[in-house]
Parts: C-alpha cells; sequence; structure tokens
C-alpha cells in the first residue's frame, strides 16, 4: 500500500476485478457538468503533496501520482475513480489455461512526447523496472511473481508467472509506460498520456500542457498546474482568491463552512480509501502480546478522535478493510472503545499498573493532533506515552527500513491492501502462519467469491489480533469553483485525473 500523505510509497494492493473495454482517452468517473466550456482553458490544482521527484519507481511518493498517473503516464490497464479496470494501452490480452502466461496485444498508433512509436520493448522495460532490485515502486513485491517478459513481436508482450496471481491484471494498471530510451526520469518524462510535462518549479507548481499526439481523445482543457502549498490554510486561502480552481484532498474541516456558504462553490464528499492506522511493532515488547494490543485499541475512543479531527466527515473503521472493498465486514464492535476491558486485559498481560511508549508520528497533520489525543485516551488507563515528532524521510528510515520503533502513525492510501497482513517482513511485524496462507491461496484463487471467502477470514483474525489499531477512515473531500466539472471525486489511491475537468468562461 502507499503510505503517509507526504512519504515514500511503500506498498501495494491485490485484487482481481472485472476488466471492461476502455474508451480510447481518459473516463468519465468524476463531478458532472454540462454546457459550454472553454476548450484553451488553463485549470489550476491545488494540493498539498508535491512529488518527491518524477519517478514512481524511485520513492516519488504520493504527490507523483497524483500529478502525473493517468495524466502523463498510461499504463497496460486503468483504475478508474470508481475502482473498476479497463483496457488502456493493451487492446486485448488472453491468459494461458494454467493461470500463468498473459499474451498482450498493444493498441495501434501510440507515441510518446518524444515522438517514439510505443513496442513491446517499451513495455518490458517498463514491468523490469518496476522489479529491479534498486526499485522502489508500490508495485514491485506484488509484481515480483513476473518470471519472464518476452516480445515476439513489436506488438506483442508475453509474459510469464512464477506462480498464479488472480491480482495480476489490476496489479498492472499501477505501472507506468516509459520510453525504454528515456533518460532522468526523476526530472523529465516520456509517457504516452494526454498531457507532457512543461515545467516543474520545485517548491511552488508543476505545469502540464495538452500533447497535440495523444493517441485518444484530446484533454478537455489545454494546461493543468498544480500549485503546492505547506498547510491547508494556504490553500484553502488560494482557492478563496482564484489562484486555484480546485482542492484535491480537502484537509481542514474546520474550513468547509465557507465554501459551503459561497454559492461560487461546490463541496464533494467522496469515498475514501485512506485509514489513520496507530501501527504497532508487533514484534517489539510490549506488543509481541496481543492482549496488549487489544487493551491499547481498546482504550482508545475512535469516535471521539474522529469527531475532533474531523467533525461530521470520515468513518470508523474496525480493521483494514474500507466498505469499498469486496471482503469488508463492519467490525468496529471488534476491540471497541471500553476502558474497564482495556484495565482487565493490561492486568492479564503482566502490565496491571501500565508501561510506557514512544510513539514516532509524521510532523504534519493530522498526525501531532492524533498523538497527543492518544496520548490522553491512554493515560487514563495508565499507560505513558513519549511523542517523537519525525519528518517523513526520517519515518521512511526509521521505520519503514529499519523498523527502529515500538509503535507509529500513518496514514495507509490504498484500497485492497490488507494483504500487508500476510507479509511477515512488513514494516509492522505481524506475524501469523495462518493468516499468511490465507492470503497466499486468495492470491491464487480460481474465482473472486474465492478470493473474498479467504480476504474475510484475513479481516476477521487480524482484526481479533488488534494487529494495528485502524483509527479511522478519512473523508474524501474535493471542493472546486463551480466553473469547473469533470474533475474526479474519489481520487483512488491518490490519483488525479485532469483529462476531463471542464472550466467555464
Amino acid at each position: 500500500m502507499r503510505v503517509s500523505k507526504r512519504s515514500l510509497s511503500v506498498g501495494t494492493l491485490t485484487v482481481a476485478l472485472a476488466v471492461t473495454l476502455a474508451a480510447c482517452g481518459g473516463g468519465s468517473n468524476s463531478a458532472s457538468g454540462g454546457g459550454a466550456y472553454d476548450k484553451d482553458a488553463a485549470v489550476n490544482i491545488g494540493s498539498l503533496y508535491e512529488p518527491q521527484n518524477l519517478d514512481n519507481t524511485a520513492g516519488g511518493g504520493q504527490g507523483v501520482t497524483e500529478a502525473l498517473n493517468g495524466n502523463v503516464y498510461e499504463g497496460l490497464f486503468k483504475l478508474t475513480d470508481k475502482g473498476k479496470v479497463e483496457k488502456l494501452l493493451a487492446e486485448d490480452y488472453k491468459v494461458s489455461g494454467d493461470g500463468l502466461t498473459y499474451t498482450f496485444t498493444l493498441r495501434d498508433g501510440v507515441k510518446f512526447h518524444s515522438g517514439k512509436k510505443l513496442t513491446s520493448e517499451d513495455v518490458k522495460y517498463s514491468l523490469e523496472k518496476v522489479i529491479a532490485k534498486d526499485s522502489q515502486s508500490a508495485r514491485k513485491s506484488n509484481l515480483e511473481v513476473i518470471k519472464d517478459v518476452a516480445t515476439p513481436d513489436a506488438k506483442t508482450v508475453k509474459v510469464t508467472l512464477s506462480k498464479k496471481s488472480i491480482s495480476f491484471v489490476y496489479n498492472l494498471s499501477y505501472v507506468w509506460i516509459i520510453n525504454a530510451d528515456a533518460k532522468n526520469l526523476k526530472i523529465t518524462e516520456d509517457g504516452t498520456g494526454p498531457y507532457q510535462l512543461k515545467k516543474w518549479t520545485r517548491g511552488s507548481a508543476l505545469g502540464l500542457d495538452r500533447f497535440g499526439g495523444y493517441w485518444g481523445d484530446a484533454a478537455k482543457n489545454k494546461q493543468v498546474v498544480f500549485h503546492y502549498y505547506k498547510d491547508a490554510t494556504a490553500l484553502n486561502n488560494a482557492l478563496r482568491t482564484n489562484a486555484v480552481d480546485v482542492v484535491t484532498s480537502e484537509q481542514s474541516p474546520d474550513a468547509l463552512d465557507q465554501f459551503k456558504s459561497d454559492q461560487n462553490y461546490k463541496v464533494n464528499d467522496g469515498n475514501s480509501t485512506t485509514k489513520l492506522l496507530l501501527a504497532f511493532n508487533d514484534k517489539a515488547k510490549p506488543f509481541t502480546d496481543v492482549k496488549v494490543r487489544q487493551a491499547v485499541s481498546a482504550a482508545i475512543d475512535d469516535k471521539k478522535l474522529l469527531e475532533s479531527v474531523w467533525g461530521g466527515y470520515g468513518k470508523q473503521i474496525g480493521s483494514m478493510v474500507p466498505p469499498t472493498d469486496p471482503w469488508y465486514e463492519d467490525l468496529t464492535d471488534v476491540n471497541a472503545h471500553d476502558v474497564a476491558k482495556a484495565k482487565q486485559l493490561l492486568k492479564e498481560s503482566g502490565h496491571a499498573k501500565g508501561f510506557s511508549f514512544t510513539l514516532d508520528t509524521p510532523n504534519y497533520d493530522p498526525h501531532p493532533t492524533a498523538a497527543t489525543f492518544i496520548k490522553s485516551q491512554l493515560a487514563k488507563v495508565g499507560i505513558t506515552v513519549k511523542i517523537n515528532t519525525i519528518t517523513p524521510d526520517e519515518w521512511y528510515t526509521k521505520v519503514y527500513k529499519n523498523r527502529d520503533f515500538t509503535a507509529t502513525l500513518q496514514e495507509h492510501v490504498n484500497d485492497r491492501d490488507l494483504v500487508w497482513y500476510g507479509d511477515p517482513d512488513f514494516y509492522w511485524g505481524y506475524d501469523n502462519k495462518q493468516v499468511q496462507d490465507w492470503v497466499d491461496k486468495a492470491e491464487q484463487a480460481s474465482s473472486t467469491a474465492e478470493q473474498t471467502e479467504l480476504l474475510k477470514k484475513v479481516n476477521r483474525k487480524t482484526a481479533e489480533d488488534a494487529a494495528s489499531d485502524w483509527l479511522y477512515l478519512y473523508p474524501q473531500i474535493v471542493v472546486a469553483n463551480t466553473k469547473l466539472s469533470g474533475y474526479p471525486l474519489n481520487g483512488l489511491n491518490s490519483q488525479f485525473f485532469a483529462y476531463d475537468i471542464k472550466k467555464s468562461s
């Protein structure tokens, strides 16, 4: 899954979804709007999430996905704003009877922004780039199932897997197809999308221009500029003063009233897949003890935390699975808020007088607020929390890479990322052989029904074990000027398709 709104991308999701035929160019799963619009308009987009760099295999972070995915770069398949997988650069594909060989036929007439024609060699290069030893791609571990990539001809790609993967096509929707001859991809690009990079001014803005040689339907605006801000207040002020036309993800619920009461703006409440986690290091004492994890989870009033941070927005969530996932079950009653139960569990675990631990906390909202709330809640059951505030880069090194932590706060952006509890080497260290077996069998399932049944078992077991404490599910609030239509509402996994945005004069 992708973790942290400003940190590096470190994970993924796995699932099989229905694959439907894509229309040429962008989709239309976005805010509706019709009538006359300016085909030569410049659309200004406000965001808190500037890319770390422009290469999504080199730790580009959430910002590079938001700005470039689907806009500048395309994959063989596309994940729509509604969570469906559609064919994109793949015109067709076939799967062998044993599920181990996928043969893709590429779409005709596709050119990179440099003018080079797309061939199977570019697809081979792009896939191998994702699974390379030095890759930081969010898809790397899932796509390591790739055993061989062959290119029988310029239009055909044959991929052989080491084992069956029901989620393979879904995972391919996250792989950008890049010109195999491209250089300096951290600061430049060479994709096939409806826009090409015009200019990136670090710390300020990233501009995209409509690509005249695009193979599909042309973007409905001439230019898109992502403007980057350090905090939600500055971002909202930019929207109020028309410096930007739309905010990709509102992070200041207290500011919404000013937009709700103004007929010039529209506040959209979409579906989020972003979970805020209190992630325990399940290999570090005292969190090696399931009763301790359960006690901490029961001691924290998630409903009160959600209300204090988001007001009437967002949802409580009792596991890693949001309601939009096929294997969702409402597990909020598992380890629900119960101070008396928390104290009893602490007593049973040998910590009747409590204990102390350090909570590594990213330095951007809402983490400091949530950390302070958790500290006060746990103090009521005798647990002392020391808050250690760190930057996203420090988090990536200290927590994710070195596993040098006891507990941490972190956002997990992707949908269908429950499967990471089947990986004992993931940063939180949850190690349950039964869960690992269920996850493995789910990935090799013969049907989505079989996959769903197995992952429901994983969902309930990880919830019962309090593998983490899933504090709440974020809302997805897009605020836009009423002159705009066609923008995405859900921002699934941080992508923000700009090509369908229309701006009236």
